[in-house]
């Protein structure tokens, strides 16, 4: 039986609002420096981090979610901690400094499992529920790297505004034209991802200007790139909560949430990789 929620006007709210919170992220991580002062970053990427695992767990559900919640809640502080006050100015961390945050999280993930109140069910998909989580948290932590997010002051210029850029045109496709779907049932189509590669390369070469054959190639490549990895990255976050609004409404809320934040998080090792080349 087919609900409200599950209509295609309900479908194309939903990508609707993930696009208006995608692009209010991404403009709040750029400006927050100017904004709000030395540690304006972080403040922004710790709203962006809570707002994860809020919806995260509201939208999905899983065993044991007050656990999930607090887990993940302490390994995005951690992470952030680790990067950004930890770090001396002249020596630059290397993501390998977010392992310390990440392992200790997973292992205190298991000591939860072991802690719930039997019968302990799902105590696989609890896991990996977690698992994702903290990992996406930790992800995000790397927008506080030097040059992953984009310089201070350079907002025009930041390959996280392209990754956001393509996200937001994805879900906006999805919201007018969700066909022909990238698998069957899903409200995701083709179309939204060829957008969202095509938008990856416009928004690089307009921000990098007309240079010589080298830049463009560059540009081309580098919007190819988040391009492509934003609209896959928000495809599969539409999939990981594609069951929530089948539930409570509320659920269906938070699950534009995760659509919005879960696909920047994925971007961020591919910001870093291109900011190390």
């Amino acid at each position: 039986m087919t609900t409200a929620l599950d209509s295609p006007p309900a479908a194309r709210a939903r990508h609707a609002a993930a696009a208006v919170v995608a692009g209010a992220a991404v403009a709040l991580v750029l400006l927050a420096p100017d904004l709000l002062g030395e540690h304006g970053r972080l403040a922004a990427v710790l709203v962006l981090q809570a707002l994860l695992v809020a919806g995260w767990v509201a939208a999905t559900a899983p065993a044991g979610a007050a656990g999930v919640a607090v887990v993940g809640a302490a390994a995005a502080v951690g992470a952030d901690l680790a990067v950004d006050l930890l770090a001396g100015d002249a020596d630059r961390p290397g993501p390998g400094l977010l392992l310390a945050v990440a392992g200790p999280a997973l292992i205190v993930a298991v000591l939860h499992q072991m802690l719930r109140r039997p019968p302990r069910t799902d105590v696989v998909g609890s896991l990996g529920s977690v698992a994702l989580l903290v990992t996406a948290v930790c992800a995000l932590a790397l927008l506080l790297l030097p040059d992953v997010a984009g310089d201070d002051g350079e907002v025009a210029a930041a390959p996280l505004l392209t990754a956001g850029a393509a996200l937001v045109v994805a879900h906006l496709a999805d919201a007018v034209l969700p066909r022909p779907a990238v698998a069957p049932g899903a409200d995701r189509g083709v179309t939204g991802l060829l957008l969202a590669v095509a938008t990856g390369v416009v928004v690089t070469l307009v921000a990098g200007g007309t240079g010589g054959t080298a830049d463009v190639v560059g540009g081309v490549a580098t919007g190819l790139v988040l391009g492509l990895v934003a609209g896959l990255a928000g495809t599969a976050a539409s999939f990981a909560v594609g069951g929530a609004g089948e539930r409570r409404r509320g659920a269906a809320v938070a699950g534009v949430a995760v659509e919005a934040v879960l696909p920047l998080a994925v971007c961020a090792p591919v910001l870093l990789a291109l900011a190390a080349v």
